[in-house]
């Protein structure tokens, strides 16, 4: 199948798929008239690598990765590869790490926040990190 034909299978942009493959993520062959040719394999392919970027994996990640990881009906299940573990448990590491720098700078912001509405005469946002005079009811 063309990439055309790829994108609208997968619902991914042609654009997209061809970033997957300067990654590395995607080989097709290339026909005689430099057209890119995809199998059956490719879509499982794409539908893995989509998974993957969803559980916050950089390409470079994905790309040692991809051969181990493969379809158990409607879950992508790993294979027993050397290196997932390590790889993944750094992943997971630095996932948490972000969360804990985006929960400090959220604090950070609550603070300049409140502390901007009470200089203005409003009282603090609520739990819900709402201005409440910004709902029209």
């Amino acid at each position: 199948m063309r990439i055309g034909a790829l994108a609208d299978t997968t619902g991914v942009s042609p654009r997209l798929l061809r970033y997957y493959e300067e990654q590395g993520l995607l080989q097709p062959v290339r026909l005689s008239n430099g057209y890119r040719e995809y199998s059956d394999s490719d879509v499982a392919a794409v539908r893995h690598i989509r998974t993957l970027l969803a559980a916050g994996l950089p390409t470079t990640v994905i790309a040692q990765l991809l051969h181990c990881v493969h379809d158990e009906g409607e879950r992508l299940i790993p294979s027993a590869c050397p290196g997932m573990i390590t790889q993944l448990q750094r992943e997971s590491r630095r996932t948490t790490e972000a969360i804990a720098q985006l929960q400090s700078s959220q604090q950070a912001l609550d603070t300049l926040l409140n502390a901007a509405l009470r200089r203005r005469g409003d009282g603090p946002i609520g739990a819900d990190r709402t201005d409440r005079r910004a709902d029209p009811t």
